[in-house]
């Protein structure tokens, strides 16, 4: 039986440490700090698609992960009996001008073609969701129902779970692991800056966001997706909001305005 340590306890982790233990491994995971420490902590959760258009292998591989989603979170909300907050939302996009209309019109068609029948995108008025939807340009919306949600923090302590459940290891609070026949490392930004110090190459850098969230129940509610910011509504009467996009790290103030 192989033995595998994987570094790290966020999504890409705890997925990769999850799978090797299914598959025969003996799985140990190591986390310094806290199950879903770094993004994969973070409130937005929102699961969506490419276009359905121009299609590609890198767009046939993000719709069948999204396909399977469903019965992965689960398999794992079965095994841990916690939630993860997944659910198959829908997404609500915006449409700022009529070329934007034309486009979402064709993609309607292509959406067959590329999608079967397990997902359509069709074009929306405006109030076709009671008001839940804000003010569109032109007064439509493209609507996908491919786009999921999860519940980001949740869906990382469940997963946690299944993986102990089925004879992982957790370890939090070290950084340190015993030796293993592989080693995985999924330690976000700080793992790329290793990366890149150890290679002398660029290979990455770390991206941080802030978001909001807001108590109010629009459970039932596609997520949204306007003038570059989402609205998620997750179970439990809590809808997220943003995120920002911030490459300074140094001053905790000084992207408040973008926030704002």
């Amino acid at each position: 039986m192989a033995e595998i340590e994987v570094f790290g306890g966020g999504i890409f982790g705890l997925s990769v440490a999850y799978a090797c233990q299914k598959r025969g491994a003996n799985v140990r995971l190591i986390e310094k700090r806290q199950i879903g420490a770094g993004a994969s902590g973070g409130l937005l959760g929102a699961l969506a698609p490419h276009t359905p258009d121009n299609w590609n292998d890198k767009k046939q591989f993000q719709f069948e992960s999204l396909i399977a989603s469903a019965g992965f979170w689960a398999e794992i909300d079965a095994l841990s009996g916690m939630s993860s907050g997944y659910g198959r939302s829908g997404r609500l996009v915006s449409l700022p001008d009529a070329r934007a209309v034309e486009l979402a019109q064709l993609r309607c068609k292509t959406a067959i073609d590329f999608w079967h029948e397990t997902a359509d995108w069709t074009v929306v008025p405006y109030g076709h969701y009671r008001g839940w939807e804000p003010v569109s340009p032109t007064g439509y919306f493209s609507f996908d129902t491919l786009s999921a949600r999860i519940d980001p923090h949740a869906a990382c302590q469940s997963l946690a779970q299944a993986f102990q459940v089925i004879g992982g290891e957790v370890l939090v609070g070290t950084d340190q692991g015993r030796g293993a026949d592989v080693t995985v490392l999924a330690t976000g930004f700080e793992g790329l800056n290793e990366l890149t110090s150890e290679l002398g190459a660029p290979i990455g850098k770390g991206v941080k966001g802030q978001g909001a969230l807001l108590e109010f129940d629009a459970r039932d509610q596609p997520q949204i997706f306007s003038e570059g910011i989402h609205f998620i509504a997750h179970q439990g009467g809590r809808v997220a909001v943003g995120s920002t996009t911030e490459i300074d790290w140094n001053d905790p103030t000084g992207t408040d305005q973008i926030l704002e």
